[in-house]
């Protein structure tokens, strides 16, 4: 009997070992399981993390202007000194008038360009008048001449230039509104943009009375003069400009801001100029209805 009892113990505790040991064995596996697979997915997380950046290095690489050899990208040129020569290509968006200097005889005119990286301001370069009938927006230049920069504006001064071969290209306008008074604006200078939602803010005159634009700066100045006009937003006030060079008073921005009143909330759309602080040069105006 002591026997049987013994024998009885000695297989219950063979079997309770064997299942601990299976279970211990089980447990083992189960967890090296739950390991491989939480590394794989790791592995593919990092993988297609890996591919995004990639995409996104091929993608970036793609969007950049293609440009031919000894001419700047536009990262070159942003990151060239001031007073040095740059080579750049890029694309008329519009031009002020042509003229002829008096003193110099130099013929000239200045121009807003852009290609699909940035813009580029280009002052006064020179070109006859018949050349300049041939820059209309949308053609490419070759352009040659020296970063400068006049009160925080940075331009490109004593260029010269070659039209070229290829496709035209009209930048969409960059919606810059929510970047007004903030230092992200000034990566855009020089861009064609567009504003929303401003209000117009009361100005005084040169004889103070309230009104919503003046000629000139200070108000010194009559009609085909410049137009100087603020506009706000959030309870921040800013000045915009319809350079008489770039649209005169025979253009309909013109003669819409000679119409606006203080009070009217306004959407606009112009080139993005600097002068101690960004002072767009505004190409249109369109009242909210």
């Amino acid at each position: 009997m002591k026997k049987s009892v013994a024998l009885f113990l000695t297989l219950s505790l063979t079997l309770a070992f064997s299942g601990s040991v299976m279970a211990e064995e089980d447990t083992e596996a189960a967890a090296e399981a739950v390991t491989e697979a939480v590394t794989e997915e790791a592995e593919e997380t990092e993988a297609a993390a890996e591919g995004e950046t990639e995409a996104a290095s091929e993608a970036a690489a793609e969007s950049a202007e293609e440009k031919s050899e000894g001419v700047m990208t536009y990262a070159e040129y942003i990151a060239a000194d001031l007073d040095t020569e740059v080579v750049i290509e890029t694309y008329v968006q519009a031009k002020q008038s042509w003229w002829t200097d008096s003193e110099t005889g130099k013929e000239q005119a200045t121009f807003y360009t852009q290609d699909r990286d940035g813009a580029y301001f280009i002052y006064n370069m020179g070109c006859s008048e018949e050349e300049y009938e041939e820059l209309v927006p949308g053609t490419k230049i070759k352009v040659t001449g020296y970063k400068s920069e006049w009160e925080g504006e940075v331009e490109i001064i004593d260029a010269t230039f070659e039209i070229e071969e290829g496709e035209e290209y009209i930048a969409p306008a960059t919606d810059v509104t929510e970047l007004l008074g903030t230092d992200e604006l000034i990566d855009h200078q020089n861009e064609f943009v567009e504003f929303k939602g401003l209000t117009v803010e009361a100005q005084q005159d040169a004889e103070g009375n309230e009104v919503a634009f003046l000629y000139n700066y200070d108000g010194s100045g009559t009609d085909g003069d410049d137009l100087y006009f603020n506009a706000s937003l959030n309870g921040e006030t800013y000045t915009f400009t319809v350079e008489s060079y770039l649209c005169d008073n025979t253009t309909d921005v013109y003669n819409a801001v000679e119409e606006l009143q203080v009070g009217d909330t306004i959407d606009m759309e112009g080139f993005l100029y600097w002068y101690q602080g960004a002072n767009p040069h505004v190409t249109s105006v369109t009242v909210a209805e």
